[in-house]
């Protein structure tokens, strides 16, 4: 399925089930998800952490809701604490099997989004590795002259910053020395193709989502 419409498809199932409270919409959805991630072949251990996680928020929120509450009402804690699961699960069935990378070219070429975002986007992702390798630079340089930089230390961070501005620059000079003029037609080497079948199997999954939250309770 193309990368763009899942992303629209589980951004609009959040937004919809955030305004119509539904439990057994929510159950539905939940198994919906896990059957999907099953059928890509995720990993167990991801699968059981997508589960574990995000339990602590869900927790949180029944217990504020049922036991703190002046008027505990089950269903609706119930009804809100499964919200996180499906917030969580959805956004698992969107990047399983799609990379930063597809996910970017998607948005540009489908959603026809501009074409310095989806560099920005890739560029944000890409130099989280440099910043986690300078970080420890940063740290071992001050070691080695006697000073220990905590992770909460100021100058960690701006030392961290003054490293991002520099690799900031350089990316901006690579992109400008390989031919990339700002608002200008590109050719693309990989094409994403978005099928017809995509568009039905979105507008039916909308169409029975929307269909079970004014059904189900």
């Amino acid at each position: 399925m193309n990368p763009s419409l899942k992303f629209l498809l589980a951004f609009i199932i959040s937004l919809e089930v955030s305004l119509k409270t539904s439990l057994t919409t929510n159950i539905l959805i939940i198994l919906f998800s896990i059957s999907y991630l099953i059928f890509k072949r995720i990993k167990l251990k991801t699968l059981l952490l997508l589960l574990v996680v995000p339990f602590i928020a869900a927790f949180t929120i029944f217990a504020t809701l049922f036991w703190f509450a002046p008027t505990p009402n089950l269903y609706y804690a119930l009804s809100l604490s499964s919200r996180v699961y499906v917030y969580t699960l959805t956004i698992s069935c969107v990047t399983i099997n799609t990379d930063a990378t597809t996910f970017a070219r998607s948005l540009e070429q489908n959603l026809h989004l501009p074409s310095k975002f989806a560099y920005g986007v890739l560029a944000a992702l890409n130099i989280v590795p440099h910043m986690k390798l300078a970080i420890k630079q940063i740290r071992t340089a001050g070691m080695m002259r006697g000073v220990y930089l905590s992770f909460w230390s100021p100058v960690l961070y701006f030392k961290a910053i003054i490293v991002a501005l520099n690799s900031a620059e350089n990316l901006a000079q690579g992109m400008e020395s390989h031919g990339y003029v700002e608002d200008q037609p590109r050719f693309t080497i990989i094409t994403i193709p978005l099928k017809k079948s995509d568009w039905f199997v979105t507008i039916g999954l909308l169409l029975v989502v929307t269909t079970c939250l004014f059904i189900f309770k």
